[in-house]
Parts: C-alpha cells; structure tokens; sequence
C-alpha cells in the first residue's frame, strides 16, 4: 500500500497543510487512511500494516528534517560545504508496534548523528519503557521476549532485554542517595520477604520506608536488604542515612514492633513518636485466627481503634476479649503486649489517625511489591531482588521518582499536624 504523503507542520497542536496551509482535520485524516487502506486490503497492525508504514513516514521524515539541519541545506539544493547527502542505508527498529524497517539517509563524511534513531541502536525508548514495566511485574527475561515475540512479531534477545534492565543500575543508586525532604508528618516502616537463592533459596526481609510528604505523597524514602537479625545497630545505620540524606525531623514513626527499631529511631530524631501499626496488629491478629470469622473480628477491632479515649478502646476491649478470647486468646494476649505502642493513636485528632490508618496507602504498594515478588519466585541474588523491587516503585509515578498521593482529604491532615506539632512543623517546613 502505498500510504498518502502524512508531511506536515505543527502549530499550537494543529496540523497544517505545507502545500495549502490550511488546517488539516486530524479526524478525516484518519479516517481517509484507514478506507484507502481498508480498499487495498491493508491490515492495521502487523508487518507492512497502516500502523507501521505510518511510523516508517513519520521516522524517514523527521530523520530527513535532522540531516536538513545538519548540513544547512534542502534536498537537492546548494551544499553550504563539501558534506552532502549520500544516500541512505535500511535499518530494521523495534517500535511498540512490532519491527518497522526504515531508510536511515547518511552524509558524504559520516558526520551524521540522528537523535530520533541513534546509530547502533535498533529500538525506540519505548521499548526499554515496556522492559522495564514488564519487569516491574515480576516478568522474568525469558517471558518477555516470549511476550515481544507473541504481541509484536519482533524477536528481542534476554541479553538485550538483561542490558535494558541494568540500566537502572546506575538510576537505582542515584535514587538510593537523592536529598529528601526536611521534615515527613509520617513514615512507615514495613518488610517484604523475598526468596533469594545464595548458595540455598532463603527467605531475606528488604525493609521499605515510606514516607507521608507535607503535600500529601508517599515517598518510598529507600529500601535495605536485611538478614532477618536485624537489631538496633542495623537500624541507626538505615535513619542515620535518611538524617545525612536532609531529613531533620519525623513526626510519627508507625512500625511493626521490630527489634531495635524504637531505640533507633528516638536516637536519630529525639521527639519522634514510635507508633504501633495498626494495620500490622489487624494483619498479625489474623494469624490466630480462622478465615471464616476475619470479617467479624475486624468489626469487633474496630470499635476499639476508632474509640475517642484510651479508657474508652479499653472498655471496647473488654468487649471483644469476652467475645473472642475464649475462642482465640492468643489475639487478646497480641493486643495486650502491644498496647503500650498502641496508645499514642488515641491521642490523635481523627484526622491524623485517618493518615495513619489509611491500609489502602500502605497495601497498595505491598501488593504490588508481593506480586512482582511470586511472579519470579526467587532471585539470584539481593542485588536481583533490589532491583525488582526499585522497578515496582518507579513505576508508582510516571516522574520515576516514586512519589503519589497518599489520602485526598490532605488539607485536614495537615492542619491536624501544625496544631498538634506546633513549632516543630512551622520550623523544620519554613526555613
């Protein structure tokens, strides 16, 4: 099929004719294209479809435009120099539409460096971009060049698709090390365990530190790989490196009771307050419990984690112990030695302990996390499974940077927190 000539200018978003300089209808252009190439018997996608002689016009033209600037000249006008157009030389490039083979034009002198399609490569960013997502998802090299081969028809080597993903090597640790912000309302401290094989397949801990942004976002502040003995040494070493890292101040720090942690954190920033997870002590409570009666405790526990006063959850605990406790007293037992560490939430406006509380926030990162994690089954290393994990972040915010929003109802929270940290919060966020 011999596709209509697509040349055109782009001003303000609109497309114009170079010939007429009338506005072409983007619409009736489509439309023109896919019955022209409906009459010839022309599929849309798949080698030699619309789709692809589209981008092959699209690419051969913006790489002519490049050598038009390179040499100060149009075809066949005036050379400026020596240098002139000298042909052109096909190369095939992997698009997100499958394999696309083009006419590259070349130069006398071989000064010639297009941006759109580098010399020596042979796929578009798009391509490292569905890598790197797939990866993301716990995808291993194989499967996605199966998934290359099966959606695009184009064949992509596991080396190739390995160098896409040590790409992010480099990325990774910038991430690891980039300033953070002064003060977070909010962190969380959380485990994935992972399965890396070091000789024999171990269950290893990577810790997660999110944090809440004084403009609402989560901020995976980084991960660290453990051994599952971590204690308080291990810990100061993690905050000192967020201290060093520009954070001068945490509000609440909500954990899982992890050996060490408490000690290290009150180190590290002296008048943080170390706050039981709630969503952890619901989660840990399940373990003793059977699945058909989970819902019924939740609704049970809920009445003890919204009461307005500490003496007030303890009468609703008392309530759900004579209720559950005979039946399953090792989550009566659970609460009781956390309770200690569960207190300072009731001391909170609803409007914190909305933040703190929020599971959605947290699990949503998790379940991603998990699901990457069980789709590789295990790694084989922790630099492997850093790297899984790293992917799964940056793929929370198009910027790569890791950041979204935590709760929609923001502005509440933060008037919450001023009162409640008053001068502490004005401090650390107006200096």
């Amino acid at each position: 099929m011999a596709v209509a000539d697509t040349t055109t200018v782009v001003v303000d978003d609109e497309m114009i004719d170079p010939v007429t300089g009338e506005i072409i209808d983007q619409k009736e252009l489509a439309e023109r294209l896919l019955a022209q190439a409906k009459e010839q018997g022309v599929s849309l996608t798949g080698p030699g479809g619309l789709l692809s002689q589209l981008t092959k016009n699209v690419l051969e033209t913006a790489l002519n435009a490049e050598l038009t600037e390179h040499l100060g000249h149009e075809h066949g006008g005036t050379p400026i120099g020596e240098n002139m157009r000298n042909g052109t030389r096909v190369k095939t490039v992997l698009t997100e539409i499958g394999p696309v083979e083009i006419e590259v034009p070349r130069d006398r002198d071989g000064s010639f460096e297009p941006v759109i399609v580098p010399k020596r490569k042979r796929r578009l960013d798009g391509i490292d971009q569905i890598v790197l997502s797939l990866s993301a998802r716990g995808l291993t090299t194989g499967e996605i060049a199966a998934h290359f081969d099966e959606v695009y028809g184009a064949k992509v080597s596991k080396d190739t698709i390995s160098r896409i993903t040590e790409k992010v090597a480099g990325e990774l640790a910038e991430w690891s090390s980039r300033p953070l912000d002064a003060l977070y309302p909010v962190i969380f401290v959380d485990a994935i365990v992972v399965k890396v094989r070091d000789g024999q397949v171990r269950n290893t801990p990577f810790y997660v530190v999110m944090g809440v942004t004084v403009n609402g976002e989560r901020d995976i502040l980084g991960i660290w790989a453990g051994d599952g003995q971590e204690g308080a040494r291990f810990w100061l070493q993690v905050f000192t490196e967020l201290k060093n890292r520009g954070v001068e101040d945490v509000l609440i720090a909500v954990c899982d009771g992890l050996k060490g942690l408490p000690e290290a954190i009150n180190t590290t920033w002296e008048q943080t307050v170390v706050q039981q997870c709630i969503v952890h002590l619901i989660r840990n409570s399940f373990r003793y419990a059977g699945r058909q009666h989970r819902d019924a405790i939740v609704r049970s526990l809920k009445p003890v984690y919204t009461a307005p006063s500490e003496q007030a959850a303890k009468d609703r605990f008392e309530e759900f112990a004579a209720e559950w406790g005979g039946r399953y007293p090792a989550i009566v037992q659970l609460w009781k030695n956390s309770w200690a560490e569960f207190v300072p939430f009731l001391e909170y406006d609803v409007e914190i302990r909305r933040v703190i509380c929020t599971t959605n926030a947290i699990e949503s990162i998790n379940a991603r996390y998990r699901r990457a994690v069980r789709a590789r089954g295990h790694f084989p290393n922790e630099a492997a499974a850093l790297k899984c994990l790293y992917l799964v972040t940056r793929s929370l915010d198009p910027t790569g940077g890791g950041r979204a929003r935590w709760v929609m109802r923001w502005k509440p929270a933060l008037n919450a927190f001023a009162i409640t940290f008053a001068g502490r919060f004005e401090k650390t966020t107006h200096e």
